[in-house]
């Protein structure tokens, strides 16, 4: 069985083939245009993906040696996301399906988060994955594939927003988290003590009173630019250790909550070195399994589009022609 994944949910307009042998081929094409603008602007968003999806499909064809008339599957990203770039994906797919008479799949991107960890592992049933994107955080009890109970998720800012945010703050280019991941490897982790909020509830989270608190404390500053220059790695070091302390409290709860033995991060925020340190002092203390994709498959990208269209086609998971995509993920969870 010879998968084409498509991903188009957000800023990246990304293809990959997946077959029986593995992940054959993975390609993402970035859009720089938003840089300028500090986040993604939906309308010029969806336009960059009409313009280049047809030749990112066929790079990743290439690339994988596999002509689109071997392709058996095609699986798409249905949501959440933004509806203007979803609805490119979703209708390039539909058009391929139609055209050459094959099966489409319609994907949930934040389970594609989870299941990237398939991609080049096996992670054992029943797992709990920490799934940390720019627009959801998650915590996610998962007993067999495709059975997921939603232990909890943040009800503002997600972690990945909260970096971008304070970024925009601080001055930093978009995106902001990987810069403040960067800085932070300099800095020093306790130099300001910013709040970690909603502790003392399990599985819930909220990042948007620490975005308030750092534009807060750098407003008390005499000479702001001054301090920045002189403190930036130091307060991107404290962000960092707030942001990350929260999201390893928490999976610390899960894991004591439902008993697992193996954990799994997901999402553009696993790329996080901080996170992915503590994450493996908690398994070490609590003897649980790790697992984390490789950086390539943390972010937004196809080939957990690809693996995920996969193994909900080895179980006849298919879509029907009229599948609408879904902007919110509370259209799935309600």
């Amino acid at each position: 069985m010879n998968i084409l994944g498509i991903e188009s949910s957000c800023d990246e307009t990304a293809a990959a083939v997946y077959t029986d042998d593995g992940l054959q081929s993975n390609i993402i094409a970035s859009q720089a245009v938003h840089e300028q603008y500090g986040g993604v602007v939906p309308e010029l968003a969806s336009r960059a993906h009409h313009k280049t999806i047809w030749h990112t499909v066929q790079q990743a064809l290439d690339e994988g040696n596999t002509p689109l008339s071997d392709i058996d599957v095609v699986s798409v990203t249905q949501g959440p996301g933004l509806m203007g770039s979803l609805l490119v994906g979703l209708c390039f797919a539909k058009g391929l399906c139609l055209s050459r008479n094959i099966p489409l799949v319609g994907v949930n991107h934040m389970d594609a988060h989870i299941y990237a960890n398939f991609i080049d592992d096996q992670p054992e049933y029943p797992f709990v994955s920490l799934t940390v994107s720019g627009g959801h955080t998650q915590l996610v009890y998962v007993t067999a594939p495709f059975e997921h109970q939603l232990l909890g998720q943040t009800r503002d800012d997600a972690a990945g927003e909260a970096f971008d945010k304070i970024g925009k703050i601080l001055g930093l280019p978009y995106p902001a988290g990987p810069v403040i991941d960067e800085r932070s490897q300099y800095g020093d982790p306790d130099f300001h003590d910013f709040p970690q909020a909603m502790l003392d509830n399990d599985f819930e989270f909220s990042f948007s009173g620490l975005k308030t608190s750092v534009k807060y404390f750098l407003e008390d500053q005499d000479n702001r630019e001054q301090f920045l220059e002189d403190h930036l790695d130091d307060i991107c070091a404290s962000v960092s250790y707030a942001i990350t302390e929260v999201l390893v409290k928490k999976l610390r709860n899960a894991i004591e909550y439902t008993g697992v033995k193996t954990i799994a991060l997901a999402g553009g925020v696993s790329a996080n070195s901080m996170l992915r340190r503590k994450a493996n002092e908690l398994a070490l203390e609590t003897g649980c399994e790790l697992h984390i994709p490789k950086l390539a498959y943390c972010t937004d990208n196809a080939a957990m589009i690809a693996i995920t269209g996969y193994m909900m086609a080895q179980r006849g998971m298919y879509a029907q022609m009229d599948m609408k995509p879904f902007a919110n993920l509370k259209q799935v969870l309600s």
